[in-house]
């Protein structure tokens, strides 16, 4: 039986044997998430978490083209237009908050990444402690080509793993596939998007109490080596040279001296993207890759996000993205040089609410 947790059917929840499932349901927006269904999900892994029945819990996306493209940021925007700015603060507070629920969530959680899984995507997914994901993953953390910068705890996500691959996506919002997903850390194994139906049957088969071991031996059936990543082990090691660099500038300048297509197409997204919010998302990472938790880092991302609110960029890169769709928007200031340290300062004051404990 499908329980629905909210009025307009955005999440739908349901109990097959012993999984407990979480469709995310707005297949037309690209299941992007909206403040009610982060609100529908967290009730939801209430209800899973205290039902003995239940053995693990699986959240995919509804329709065929994946699994969740992020937070609705128009509906933020909205918010922000009509006076609301405590609304969209308050969206952001409680979705970090789930985000830190799923990274320690007592029963295993299972995402299907198949399709695109970006921003608030990866927030609902990659916390989770065991990762699927398919040959039709598009996903990307794509926040500094809208003003913003890599939020939803991709801060701590994105800098476990040594070297600058991670710190590479965060800033140019470079889509990856299967393979790079599980390199960089952000999901576990690879199971062909035709055997998911069968996945989730065998799932739903794990006895409660079964523990991550069950679930583990469950999935282990259906994996295989996923597609090779298209980028080349030359290209792999000229991130991590190039990224390495302690400055946006500093990056681009490296950028510059090196050869080949790849490099130069990687110089033009960089150049495509908010000034303002490289350099706020280079030192997000870079603060992150020094956190003792994912909760530093959430803390961190909210007080950021909640000044992005004033930012002239994140209003900007919503309207050429999402609202005229024009994808050319006009950042201000319009180059690295203008964008001072007074202008970055304030999205790292600690905020006096923040999702976890006191500043």
């Amino acid at each position: 039986m499908t329980a629905d947790l909210n009025t307009e059917n955005h999440v739908l929840v349901e109990q097959t044997g012993s999984l407990g499932v979480i469709t995310l349901n707005r297949p037309k927006a690209l299941n992007s998430l909206t403040y009610e269904m982060v609100q529908a999900v967290d009730a939801a892994l209430t209800r899973f978490e205290g039902e003995p029945s239940v053995a693990a819990v699986l959240v995919c996306g509804a329709g065929e083209r994946g699994l969740c493209a992020g937070g609705d940021i128009r509906q933020v925007l909205e918010s922000v237009k009509a006076g609301k700015t405590a609304q969209a603060a308050a969206f952001w507070r409680d979705e970090y908050r789930m985000n830190a629920r799923i990274s320690h969530f007592p029963k295993p959680y299972i995402a299907i990444m198949d399709g695109i899984t970006m921003g608030g995507g990866v927030g609902i997914s990659a916390h989770g402690s065991h990762r699927i994901v398919t040959e039709r993953l598009r996903l990307a953390m794509p926040e500094t080509g809208i003003g913003f910068f890599p939020d939803v705890g991709a801060t701590w996500l994105l800098t476990r793993k040594p070297g600058e691959f991670g710190l590479f996506m965060g800033l140019t919002g470079e889509i990856i596939g299967a393979d790079d997903a599980i390199r960089v850390g952000l999901a576990d194994a690879f199971v062909p998007s035709e055997k998911i139906a069968a996945l989730r049957e065998a799932l739903s088969a794990v006895p409660p109490g079964g523990g991550a071991g069950a679930v583990s031996a469950a999935i282990a059936r259906f994996v295989q080596t996923p597609p090779p990543s298209p980028v080349s082990d030359a290209d792999r090691a000229m991130i991590d040279r190039v990224f390495a660099h302690e400055t946006v500038e500093g990056i681009l300048a490296a950028l510059e001296q090196e050869e080949g297509a790849f490099a130069a197409r990687i110089l033009g997204v960089l150049n495509s993207r908010s000034p303002t919010a490289l350099k706020i998302a280079l030192r997000m990472l870079r603060l992150a890759r020094g956190s003792p938790s994912l909760e530093e880092c959430l803390n961190r991302e909210f007080a950021g996000s909640a000044q992005i609110l004033t930012l002239g960029d994140f209003h900007e890169g919503v309207r050429a993205a999402v609202i005229d769709k024009d994808r050319n928007p006009r950042w201000q200031p319009a180059s690295l040089a203008e964008v001072t340290e007074g202008t970055i300062a304030p999205f790292f004051k600690p905020h006096q609410e923040p999702p976890f404990g006191r500043p």
